[in-house]
């Protein structure tokens, strides 16, 4: 071991047991090397020679660094050095042919090394293609026969060329916007079609005998789709071939996710919404239903449910914008076939960080409205929505303890699902708009199911049902509360009446005083219900609740209520004044107001 090798693994050690002088040391000497005009040619030995990883690591930095920082002051002569060179290590060949012991950096080496070639690699790309290095992808698909070593180094080439310049996922300067157009264009009419046609080897070769390879290219190839002549994917041959690995009995998850993966980037390709609608219209999506319903901590289902709600995305898309009433009717007939999974999805999994289940539902819920009056099927769909509404504004028990007793860990999830419910819940007023009395009806039902359940296992389906009747009173006029409209007349006298076994919970007795106090202008209207209301406020439900911020929280609103009822509540001063000076006596209220 030299000098370098030895100055390389001390500047890279963390174990703690180097001096700390003797590491500055070292990364100082380093930092020299790399400033000697013959540090290409050093890196390049260490490469061939060295089979330590920090070593191997720091070399490839370093070239990185060279060619990105100092491209154009290196020598032509280094240019061409560098270039054979790090396409040979690719290719999986020995640099130096003489010396059987050179070491192939792909003959085991780890994948952040591998990564890091590819990044080298990429970088030389920016520079030289296609005006010096023309031939670069054309010179490499024939290496490509030497098997898994070089198809997954490949696919690490493209998955760097995406990451460093193509990809719009990350912020790129004008020149970079320049250099990957320029890039794509070269490719485009040089090379893509034989890439493609490598994509579709590999894959139709080795799905049954290597997944993980295969899985690595089909993950490449979604990359690339989106920029692509799409007919070279939606053909005879690619299509079929997705499809088949996506429903393939017992077959690998990762590779089935991988071509899942890929027909969504199929369906998200940017192109005129009429091409599109035909496109969606051939794929008949309506094959992969089915997988949906499997196992939810399945990486499958994932996809395949991220997969669905992509597509309804674009069908709807293509509702908006084509033109011709037949289109329209293609764009709803696809929509309604696939929206009872698009729902079963959204209630039961995460679909993906890239889809917005609000933004997707509220841009449907916008649609319905042109389709009024609502029919049988679209009142169903509404039911649906609903349900997803109220899916996805459910607290999961397993916070329970920590919401109640509202610890660090409580009050990250009441902000994470308040901050959540915002969307839903104006999602939840538009569909009442379009569908009230179908909104109000869905609010009865789920009310009236947790209410039947009758058990402390219910104390997330409680919470949600009446957060749901609370956010439905925020979308109402004073007059519609006062006069009981729909089925509040039903509604509101139920919410006062029942008393909930799990009334002790912090979540579940804040949100039954802030329902009450929503609709308090029902009952300035209907005062039988004044002393109901009293009972609420002033026994254990409210102010004499166990929990401190409950009884805090059941105060203020209680003065709110005062001030509402004002008059209404003469008969009733002397029962609310010794309820209030004797706080141990809260029942006194219950028994006698």
């Amino acid at each position: 071991m030299d000098d370098v090798e030895k100055a390389i693994l001390i500047s890279y050690d963390e174990s703690g047991a180097i001096d700390s002088a003797l590491k500055s040391q070292a990364v100082s000497f380093c930092q020299q090397i790399k400033e000697t005009p013959t540090v290409c040619r050093l890196c390049i030995e260490k490469l061939c020679f060295c089979r330590l990883v920090q070593v191997q690591f720091w070399c490839l930095q370093t070239l990185h660094e060279l060619i990105s920082v100092k491209y154009a002051l290196l020598s032509l002569q280094e240019k061409d050095f560098m270039r054979k060179s790090v396409f040979s290590m690719c290719c999986f060949e020995a640099i130096d042919d003489q010396n059987n012991n050179a070491v192939r950096i792909l003959e085991g080496g780890p994948a952040f090394i591998k990564n890091k070639l590819a990044q080298v690699f990429v970088a030389l790309v920016y520079f030289e293609y296609p005006l010096t290095w023309s031939s670069v992808f054309v010179d490499f698909l024939p290496h490509l026969r030497k098997g898994a070593v070089v198809i997954d180094m490949f696919c690490r080439i493209l998955n760097a060329l995406d990451d460093e310049l193509i990809s719009l996922d990350f912020p790129r300067t004008s020149e970079e916007m320049g250099v990957a157009g320029r890039v794509k264009d070269a490719m485009r009419q040089q090379c893509i079609t034989q890439i493609v046609t490598f994509w579709y080897d590999v894959v139709s070769m080795y799905w049954n005998s290597d997944p993980d390879l295969c899985s690595g290219v089909l993950d490449s190839m979604r990359r690339y789709i989106s920029w692509i002549d799409i007919g070279l994917i939606v053909n005879d041959l690619f299509i079929p071939l997705l499809f088949q690995l996506i429903l393939v009995d017992g077959g690998s998850d990762q590779l089935q996710g991988a071509a899942a993966g890929c027909v969504l980037a199929v369906v998200s390709k940017r192109m005129d919404h009429q091409s599109k609608l035909s496109m969606l219209q051939s794929l008949q999506i309506n094959r992969v239903f089915g997988l949906v319903t499997g196992d939810g901590d399945s990486e499958l289902v994932s996809k395949v449910a991220t997969l669905i709600t992509g597509y309804a995305a674009e069908v709807l898309q293509c509702y908006k914008w084509v033109n011709t009433d037949d289109a329209k009717g293609v764009s709803l007939e696809l929509l309604n076939e696939v929206l009872p999974s698009v729902f079963y999805a959204m209630r039961n999994f995460e679909v993906g960080t890239t889809f917005s289940i609000v933004q997707f539902l509220s841009c449907y819920v916008a649609t319905m409205k042109s389709l009024s009056p609502l029919r049988g099927k679209q009142l169903r769909q509404v039911g649906q929505i609903l349900e997803v509404i109220c899916a996805r504004i459910r607290y999961d028990p397993i916070y329970r303890d920590n919401l109640d007793m509202l610890d660090k860990i409580g009050r990250e999830e009441e902000e994470r699902m308040a901050e959540s419910r915002k969307d839903l819940f104006l999602l939840l007023r538009s569909v009442g708009r379009v569908a009230p009395d179908v909104t109000q009806i869905f609010i009865r039902n789920s009310l009236a199911s947790s209410i039947s359940s009758m058990s402390e296992r219910n104390v997330e389906e409680v919470e949600a049902s009446l957060s749901l009747l609370h956010a439905l009173g925020e979308s109402l006029s004073d007059e519609a509360i006062k006069t009981g409209s729909g089925l509040l007349h039903e509604l509101v006298p139920n919410l006062l009446l029942t008393r909930f076994p799990c009334h002790s919970n912090r979540l579940v007795a804040l949100v039954y005083l802030e329902t009450i106090t929503r609709y308090m202008k029902f009952v300035q209207e209907n005062t039988r219900y004044v002393p109901v209301v009293l009972a609420a406020f002033l026994d254990e439900r409210g102010i004499h609740h166990p929990n401190f911020h409950v009884s805090r929280r059941a105060s203020y609103l209680f003065m709110r209520v005062v001030k509402l009822l004002k008059a209404k509540l003469v008969p009733f001063i002397e029962k609310i004044l010794q309820v209030l000076r004797q706080p141990y006596s809260c029942f006194i209220v219950i028994n006698d107001l």
